[in-house]
């Protein structure tokens, strides 16, 4: 008896399985959380089709309505570093439900925005309260039994793909229906409802959560970088992944709204959807994970998203090299990430959240490296330009990988 007690005080309650009970994260449990995860990061993504009506609708230079999109992003980068650490502190159920009825009161803003200033500082907090994505991902590898977390990863991370696929071609669809300000607005109470789902479903009872003071919490995401090479490794491949994914979409409307394509922007917006079976594909990686082969999927995704730019690269002879590229990429970029998110979680049961900030910061970074380098290089070489890029990013994080292959191991 004095035994099993002086065992159970030494094990750190941050280690505990959050409300998780032996059954593990059920699949209904998991799908919630995935669509959850999709809704909230569409509201990020919203925007990039409806920038010439809210240009309009605000009398803004459309050369300068890109501003709308960039204060988004701020807003998500810094709810990376200064809101999702907090998962490790506060109670999940109530801080995950107090964000999602902060983003409905911030998409609602949006949607009666009177002015230009108001809109940019409601999209900025539109972005600063998406990030709840991440706290409940790091929430679905904490209820997961172990040997199930890659594939409870996988299949909440397919949301969130899906959540970005899919914004662009909803929003344009939407907003030629009833206006861009709908699009905020229907997803306000979407939001709204999602959030009362989420907090009927989530455990009421968790562990305690660390003692600590916020600085102290901020200042110890810094410290899980030095403290742990594998979060090095795998937060310079999820840089690189993306900055490739942005290469891919953020020029991509140039050359096929030009001659000889001249197509429309909903049938531009009809090739994210090619990205989608990509993204039904990460559920499946986080399985092979489970069962050890994080490397292998790691090593081969990267090759993968190196050859996706052959076809991409062909394109003008017809656009079913396209898709067949979007496909390869997105598969590879989605298989890698699942893979990067499932074995720091592992890592360090005590700070997912924490680990998952840290780690979306370089998400951030190279998704804002490829969308700039892409569009300035499009301008200098053309396509051709473009596809070298993406090619070098993908031999580049397969040798960084081959280089580091024993940190992960």
């Amino acid at each position: 008896m004095n035994l099993q007690l002086q065992k159970a005080e030494l094990q750190p309650p941050e280690v505990v399985s959050v409300g998780r009970d032996k059954a593990g994260l059920s699949r209904l449990t998991a799908l919630i959380f995935a669509a959850a995860c999709g809704l909230s990061v569409a509201n990020v993504y919203f925007a990039h089709p409806l920038l010439d009506a809210i240009a309009r609708d605000f009398s803004i230079d459309p050369a300068s309505v890109g501003i709308v999109v960039t204060v988004t992003q701020i807003g998500y980068a810094l709810g990376l570093f200064f809101l999702v650490p907090l998962g490790d502190l506060f109670n999940r159920r109530k801080l995950i439900a107090g964000q999602a009825v902060l983003s409905a009161l911030a998409l609602v803003l949006v949607g009666f925005s009177p002015n230009a200033a108001v809109l940019l500082a409601s999209m900025a907090a539109v972005g600063l309260l998406a990030v709840v994505v991440q706290v409940l991902v790091a929430y679905a590898a904490d209820l997961a039994a172990p040997e199930e977390r890659g594939c409870a990863v996988g299949t909440v991370t397919s949301g969130v793909i899906l959540g970005i696929l899919l914004a662009r071609f909803v929003s344009g669809m939407v907003a030629d229906f009833a206006g861009w300000r709908s699009v905020y607005l229907v997803s306000a109470v979407l939001t709204l409802t999602m959030a009362a789902i989420l907090f009927r479903v989530l455990p009421r009872h968790e562990a305690k959560r660390l003692r600590t003071s916020y600085p102290q919490l901020l200042g110890s995401v810094l410290g899980l970088f030095a403290e742990e090479p594998l979060l090095r490794v795998r937060a310079v491949l999820a840089m690189l992944i993306f900055a490739s994914f942005n290469v891919l979409w953020a020029p991509l409307v140039l050359p096929l709204a030009a001659p000889p394509f001249s197509l429309s922007h909903t049938e531009i917006g009809l090739f994210g959807l090619a990205g989608v079976a990509g993204a039904l594909g990460a559920r499946w990686t986080g399985v092979l994970v489970d069962r050890g082969r994080g490397q292998l999927v790691t090593g081969l995704s990267l090759l993968l998203m190196a050859a996706a730019w052959l076809p991409i690269a062909f394109m003008d002879k017809t656009l079913w090299l396209l898709v067949l590229g979007i496909l390869m990429l997105d598969l590879a970029i989605q298989a890698v990430h699942v893979t990067n998110q499932s074995l720091i979680f592992a890592r360090r049961p005590d700070a997912r959240s924490r680990l998952v900030g840290g780690y979306m910061v370089f998400y951030s970074l190279g998704s804002a490296l490829g969308s700039i380098a892409s569009t300035m290089i499009f301008g200098a070489w053309g396509w051709s330009g473009v596809c070298l890029l993406g090619t070098g990013l993908g031999l580049v994080a397969f040798l960084f990988w081959a280089l580091t292959v024993r940190v992960g191991r």
